[in-house]
C-alpha cells in the first residue's frame, strides 16, 4: 500500500479514518469508537406526531380519539376478527402503549396527567364499541 493513500470512501469513516476502519475490518480494535445513535427514533416519532397535529389543527385529545378509532378499524380489517372480540381492542391498547413509551423516551420521564388522559381518550370509544358488540351482537 502506498504511503499517504486513502480509499475514496475514507471521509465516511469518521474521525478515525482509514487505519481504524481497517483494524475493525480485520477483527481487532485499536481504539474505542464513540457511539452515536444513527437516528433518534423518539424525537423523529415526536416530530411526526407534531406534524400531524399542526397539519390538522386539532387538539391532542381529539387526535387520540381519532387515532384509537382508526387503529380499531384497521385492526378489524387486517385481522378479520369481530369488533366483539378483544383482538382489535388489544391492537389499540398496544398502539397506545407504543405511543406512550415513545413519549416517555422523548421527554425523559413519565408525565402522568398527560399519559393517563391520552390512554383514556384513546381507549374509551374502542372499549365502548367492543363491549357493545360483545353484549349485543348483530
Amino acid at each position: 500500500m502506498k504511503r499517504g493513500w486513502t480509499p475514496p470512501f475514507a471521509g465516511a469513516l469518521g474521525q478515525f479514518g482509514w487505519p481504524m476502519a481497517r483494524s475493525a475490518f480485520y477483527g481487532y480494535r485499536t481504539a474505542t469508537l464513540p457511539r452515536k445513535p444513527i437516528m433518534d427514533l423518539p424525537a423523529l416519532y415526536h416530530r411526526f406526531i407534531d406534524w400531524i397535529g399542526d397539519g390538522t389543527g386539532l387538539p391532542d385529545t381529539i387526535l387520540h380519539i381519532h387515532a384509537g378509532m382508526i387503529v380499531l378499524m384497521l385492526a378489524r380489517l387486517i385481522t378479520r376478527r369481530s369488533l366483539g372480540t378483544f383482538v382489535p381492542l388489544s391492537c389499540v391498547a398496544l398502539a397506545e402503549a407504543f405511543n406512550e413509551v415513545m413519549d416517555r423516551l422523548h421527554f425523559g420521564s413519565w408525565r402522568w396527567p398527560d399519559t393517563l388522559s391520552d390512554v383514556a381518550n384513546t381507549l374509551f370509544w374502542p372499549l365502548v364499541i367492543c363491549l357493545a358488540v360483545r353484549l349485543r351482537p348483530l
